[in-house]
């Protein structure tokens, strides 16, 4: 990928939006992969009591709005040269609107956990093996069939109003186009998608106790779904003559972003607000523990194997808002910190379910905890130590992996967080691979649905893909730390967790 922006090439363009936890990205990007500029319009997320995590799906409209008229403004560009625009979205939400498309309440996003009661449910009526065996994921109430539940059990009259569920990204298809879709990747990111018949699970959404027609149709993620509305388009800031295609969710779009694409491509993480470590292949991986899920790719008849933690980069915002609040410089200045410190070395570690905790738990009980906190250890061994941890608890999905079959010996790193050199050694030194900061930086998602707008207008073809994205290459981080002395830290990690896995649930 070219990302230099000596001028808005002449060829076609594609916009891409990455509608993710905290603000939408608007990427514009050329036929050839060149990235010509992108701008990001932030929204507020509620986070509350008892694991509430909702967000106004009219902000995603007001942002997407926004950033489009400010990125076109800003290359005074007009729309007719945006030949086709696409999302990567956050996943395993759910927004219900009625008859008319409005919301009928806030939309519940992902990191959500309050469906607990409704989510046993389910399990009770089901199964765990077989819930994980259709949808390539445990039941847990982050996925969107439990908390479609939850809001019929606890506010049955907004639910009584609602004719269809949507997840993030469709939301604003059914914005632009007036039709209520949603891709194979999204869609099995639901607890509702059985991924052998490729199609919504009836089994899982009667045992709900749900409506077939709550759910919207599925269609591929390069699916052309013709233009944007006319009585829309001014306030969107596009063209009605621009192309609207699918999209896809943003764990399976950051792959194609990233290169992943099969399973020779290799393996790559994730340093988001969540953060995941990710692989292609051509069959879900089914885990006899049930540590990872598997999404469907994007790219049809491929699947994304994932390990994914719930509070990945948000763990490293959330010590650092903590420890340096207000300060513009706060990012900087905390991983300067944490470059003298020790954490693990000198007894400290952080156990980094802020949010709950998806692989390898799957525990929506579970809490943060420093563990070994001591008179000498200050801001930067507590910096150092949280890193570590989102670095140890994304080891469990490399190992799981691993006892599949699947071995690496590098790993690309994309997301905020991989450009910093520090977090690259330490994620080397606890998963002992050498792992290479991607040159993507944080576009590999809008990237990914960048690559799927030009294949669904056909600007390019399917196997032009990785060069079009421009899979990471060049030297990596090696490994410094001894290996034994990095499984026994690992080791004490895991049994922080199992000591304390019982007082999570008396709390």
């Amino acid at each position: 990928m070219n990302t230099s922006n000596p001028g808005v090439p002449d060829a076609p363009l594609v916009l891409a939006h990455d509608l993710g936890t905290t603000g939408d990205k608007a990427t514009l990007v050329a036929a050839d992969g060149t990235l010509v500029g992108s701008v990001t319009v932030a929204y507020p997320v509620d986070f509350g009591a008892d694991g509430k995590a909702e967000q106004d799906p009219d902000d995603w409209w007001r942002a997407f709005c926004e950033a489009n008229h400010r990125l076109l403004g800003l290359h005074g560009l007009d729309p007719s040269r945006i030949g086709a625009v696409s999302f990567s979205g956050q996943m395993m939400g759910a927004v219900l609107i009625d008859g008319r498309g409005r919301p009928v309440r806030p939309g519940i996003i992902w990191a959500d956990t309050r469906a607990r009661a409704q989510c046993d449910q389910l399990v009770e009526r089901v199964g765990m093996d077989e819930v994980y065996r259709m949808t390539g994921h445990r039941a847990n109430p982050t996925y969107s069939l439990s908390k479609l539940m939850w809001v019929r059990d606890t506010e049955p009259e907004a639910f009584a109003r609602a004719e269809r569920f949507l997840t993030a990204k469709d939301v604003i298809l059914h914005r632009l186009t007036g039709r209520c879709v949603t891709d194979p990747s999204d869609a099995s990111g639901t607890n509702a998608y059985d991924q052998d018949a490729q199609g919504w699970s009836g089994e899982l959404i009667e045992a709900a106790g749900l409506d077939r027609a709550l759910f919207p149709e599925i269609v591929e993620s390069s699916a052309d779904l013709g233009g944007v509305r006319p009585e829309v388009a001014a306030e969107s800031g596009l063209s009605p003559a621009t192309r609207v295609i699918a999209g896809g969710g943003d764990g399976p779009m950051g792959a194609l972003g990233a290169g992943i694409v099969d399973r020779s491509s290799g393996v790559y993480t994730y340093l988001g607000s969540s953060s995941w470590v990710s692989f292609a292949d051509t069959r879900p991986l089914h885990d006899p523990l049930m540590r990872s899920m598997t999404f469907n790719h994007v790219i049809p008849g491929h699947f994304v194997p994932t390990a994914t933690m719930q509070a990945g980069g948000a763990s490293l915002d959330w010590i650092v808002s903590v420890l340096r609040p207000g300060a513009d410089d706060r990012f900087e200045a905390a991983l300067a910190d944490a470059e003298r410190a020790e954490a693990s070395a000198d007894g400290l570690y952080f156990l980094p379910h802020l949010l709950g905790e998806r692989s390898p738990y799957w525990n929506p009980r579970a809490r943060a905890a420093f563990v070994g906190l001591q008179m000498p250890h200050d801001r930067a061994n507590m910096v150092r130590a949280v890193i570590e941890g989102v670095a140890f608890n994304l080891r469990t999905g490399l190992v799981a992996f691993a006892e599949a079959g699947h071995s690496f010996e590098r790993i690309d790193a994309i997301g905020g967080a991989a450009k910093s050199p520090l977090v690259g050694r330490i994620l080397a030194d606890t998963w002992q691979l050498s792992v290479v900061p991607s040159s993507i930086g944080d576009h590999a998602t809008s990237l990914g649905a960048a690559a799927v707008a030009a294949l669904g207008v056909g600007l390019i073809r399917q196997e032009e893909v990785p060069e079009f994205v421009g899979k990471a290459a060049g030297p990596g981080i090696e490994p410094r730390l001894d290996a034994a002395e990095n499984d026994r830290r690992y080791a004490l990690f895991m049994d922080a967790y199992r000591r304390l896995e019982g007082w999570f649930d008396e709390l």
